[in-house]
């Protein structure tokens, strides 16, 4: 049986306020996980993060005296293609993965999926591609197999109601992919692995922060505890709303989720933590839950850790001034 090392990544999706009609909602990224193996440790995690890119280096230890070669995966959040038409959601990608400096050639892995249930070959074998527009080879099946897709829930129907009326299928599956490749962590050493990629940075062209009465309503409190936004944050957004002409002015904001928590899933703790957010301008207002926070460059700040098991995930909200006019 195979052994896996997995890139986990929060499928969740946080849904802004209706008022915020124009938002992109983010995907968070994770860090590289053992799901389970008592002979290889992570060393040291040094995370960097920011709207526009996430670098993570770790460095992992072989703490047994033979070679462990296993398979190490980084799944994509799930994409449910029912959800497609209603509302943008933004995907981490342009991924580059490398072992000792040296750049490795990922394979890729499609599933589609459905209540837990794998409907991937029966797909194939109608010859429906599971995301590159699926919608076309649905309406071109027969009768008797888009009532079977249909009946299953795989697929959604508009028209084709009255007699002669054109029918057309809507895909309703999830997509599930990971890309992955096999790893050999040599006996009694130390190994590096990086990871860049461009992060599903969410964001809005005005933050419900500004929105009368929301700071107090149960939506608002889950958003203010979600980012841990403290008073003076909260006072640097009015102070951006009259700036911009008026309280409830809007304010671009941006979102970035880490998914962290995977990284209590190793057999000890990860010895060596170090984490840099980075607001990109000096200007912006940034908020995010973690506890020692050091301020290290105008736009960036520091968390630090030894022997840490992270409990809860990373989330990152930044607020920018209005552009002028």
């Amino acid at each position: 049986m195979r052994k896996f090392i997995a890139l986990p990544l929060a499928a969740s999706l946080f849904v802004m306020p209706a008022i915020a009609n124009d938002s992109t909602a983010e995907m968070g990224a994770g860090g590289l996980v053992l799901l389970k193996t008592d002979a290889i440790d992570m060393v040291s995690e040094d995370l960097y993060i920011s709207p526009d890119a996430v670098r993570v280096r770790y460095v992992f230890h072989n703490r047994t005296d033979k070679d462990v070669r296993t398979v190490v995966a980084f799944p994509m959040p799930d994409e449910t293609l029912a959800e497609r038409d209603y509302g943008d959601v933004a995907y981490p990608h342009d991924f580059v993965t490398r072992v000792a400096g040296k750049t490795v050639t990922m394979a890729l892995e499609e599933k589609a999926t459905l209540n837990g249930k794998d409907h991937t070959a029966m797909l194939a074998a109608l010859k429906v591609p599971l995301a590159d527009d699926p919608d076309t080879r649905l309406d071109q099946l027969g009768k008797a197999d888009q009532d079977r897709l249909l009946a299953l829930g795989l697929a959604t129907q508009e028209g084709g109601d009255a007699p002669g009326a054109p029918r057309h299928l809507m895909a309703a599956w999830t997509v599930k992919r990971t890309y992955h490749w096999t790893q050999l962590f040599p006996a009694g050493r130390d190994l590096a692995i990086e990871h860049n990629y461009a992060p599903g940075t969410g964001g809005s062209v005005g933050t419900p922060l500004t929105m009368p009465g929301f700071r107090g309503d149960a939506e608002g409190k889950a958003y203010v505890a979600r980012y841990c936004t403290d008073a003076a944050f909260l006072a640097g957004v009015d102070r951006f709303a009259r700036a911009a002409g008026g309280g409830d002015a809007a304010l671009p904001e941006m979102r970035v989720q880490y998914v962290l928590k995977t990284g209590a899933n190793w057999r000890a703790p990860i010895g060596s933590f170090r984490l840099v957010v980075d607001k990109i301008a000096p200007g912006n207002l940034i908020s995010f839950c973690a506890d020692g926070v050091r301020k290290i460059s105008p736009t960036q700040f520091e968390v630090r850790h030894q022997n840490w098991r992270p409990d809860r995930d990373l989330d990152i909200l930044i607020v920018k001034p209005r552009p002028r006019d």
